[in-house]
């Protein structure tokens, strides 16, 4: 047994405790109380920290980590049509392997043990399974034409199969139908009830931006018009993007929305009533400029909700007491509310909330007796946080940006003394080597 000690132990679902000891017997805990009280074993000094649960990071894309930087400043249709393009002319398999390892490090680096991940290559499983953390891959599938339905199926059964010989107790396989402007109501149908039949997890990115919803409810605007130009039959689809999740059978098993800004009572009452859960994703929904979601609704009307950071494509950076800061502190501005959504249901929000989200609350998202060893420990030693009059508002407001000194993933080290075990040698100048064809692809001309 290894007994990790730190300043401050934070189980997020009891008070902290100060001088406090959690003890681990291979991958689980066995104690989690005052060091004084804490039985025999091999003593962890982690010295002046605040040990956390795993964080847990609800929705990313880890493929895209070399795109970081490189869509800067796009209205969202054109930044969506810039990423493929962009993807299918200069990515190859390998580089998105490199790509999601690279982001799997660096959500290691902060803290992330878990890792819900919408992805396209089918890459993200394979890194997660070679960095040892948690985490289910959603496998995409796309199509806005109607009769690309039965092939985007066929190709969708055969990924999956493939990639459930690589699931683990820590990793497993859903699917992705990726937005109502990828993904033709036939698809969505097909989807769903693919998932549904077969017991899959199922995230889709939903209720995003106003085109999304002009999209939806009026067949006009951008994404309308790129359609029509494909020849694509364009018509209003439904009252709003989440009644037509409901209306084509898509929510169901604990159905995972992504994004969720523009919603109405009627929304939360869909969600409520099908028990999906939603990944809430402030930083990428604020550089967009979608808004900020209806966080406080949410989170008052029962439904599980977990942060997300999205891709670093789109928000630069995986770092998830960063996207908790900020979940709070853009509550506070949208209600008026300085306690609109506290330092404690923040916290919560990046790991027990987010573990009921993905449907493993019962595995991890907190430190308990059983639960499995998911650990993360941060320094206080740091100016910034000194001095810590309460532990859990230090970790929301203060240690974001903060590297990790630990991590655990059922009680295996993955970082030890702030440094990643398991050394990606070569990766960061192969994934800056994509970032260099990215930039020779941007200086192209234009396709006409």
């Amino acid at each position: 047994m290894i007994r990790y000690h730190a300043r401050w132990v934070v189980p997020v679902t009891t008070p902290p405790i100060q001088d406090g000891t959690v003890v681990v017997d291979g991958a689980h805990i066995t104690y989690v109380g005052p060091r004084a009280s804490a039985p025999a074993g091999d003593d962890y000094e982690l010295g002046d920290t605040l040990l956390l649960p795993g964080l847990i990071n609800t929705h990313t894309h880890l493929e895209l980590t070399a795109m970081r930087g490189f869509l800067e400043g796009l209205t969202f249709p054109l930044w969506i049509d810039t990423l493929r393009r962009s993807r299918n002319d200069v990515l190859t398999e390998a580089t998105l392997l490199d790509s999601a390892r690279l982001g799997i490090v660096e959500g290691l680096e902060r803290g992330i043990t878990t890792y819900a991940d919408t992805c396209s290559s089918g890459v993200a499983l394979r890194a997660m399974h070679e960095l040892g953390v948690r985490g289910i891959m959603y496998q995409e599938t796309f199509g806005p034409d109607p009769a690309s339905c039965d092939a985007a199926m066929e190709e969708l059964r055969q990924r999956v199969m493939l990639l459930q010989t690589q699931e683990t107790e820590l990793l497993r396989v859903g699917i992705s139908p990726h937005a109502p402007y990828t993904v033709s109501d036939a698809l969505y149908r097909a989807a769903g009830a693919y998932a549904r039949d077969a017991g899959l997890p199922m995230a889709m990115h939903i209720a995003e931006s106003e085109d999304e919803h002009h999209f939806v409810t009026a067949g006009a605007g951008e994404f309308a018009e790129r359609h029509r130009r494909r020849e694509i039959a364009v018509h209003p689809r439904g009252r709003s993007p989440v009644a037509l999740l409901e209306d084509l059978g898509c929510l169901h098993n604990h159905a995972l929305l992504i994004h969720t800004v523009r919603l109405d009572t009627g929304d939360i009452g869909t969600i409520v009533r099908t028990n999906s859960a939603v990944a809430h994703c402030p930083a990428s929904n604020a550089k967009f400029g979608h808004g900020i979601a209806l966080l406080t609704q949410l989170i008052d009307a029962g439904i599980d909700v977990g942060i997300g950071s999205d891709s670093v494509a789109s928000n630069n950076r995986m770092d998830m007491l960063e996207e908790a800061r900020l979940a709070a502190l853009l509550q506070s501005a949208r209600t008026g509310n300085p306690n609109a959504v506290s330092a404690q249901t923040a916290l919560e929000l990046a790991t027990i909330r987010g573990a009921r989200a993905l449907g493993i609350a019962d595995r991890v998202g907190s430190l308990e007796v059983s639960k499995e060893a998911d650990l993360a420990a941060f320094d206080l030693r740091a100016a910034r946080t000194i001095p810590v009059h309460d532990p859990v508002a230090t970790a929301i407001y203060s240690l974001s940006g903060a590297a990790a000194r630990l991590v655990t993933v059922a009680g295996r080290p993955l970082v030890e003394d702030g440094a990643v075990i398991i050394n990606p040698g070569l990766l960061h100048d192969r994934v800056a080597a994509v970032g260099d064809a990215l930039a020779e692809w941007k200086s192209r001309p234009s396709p006409q």
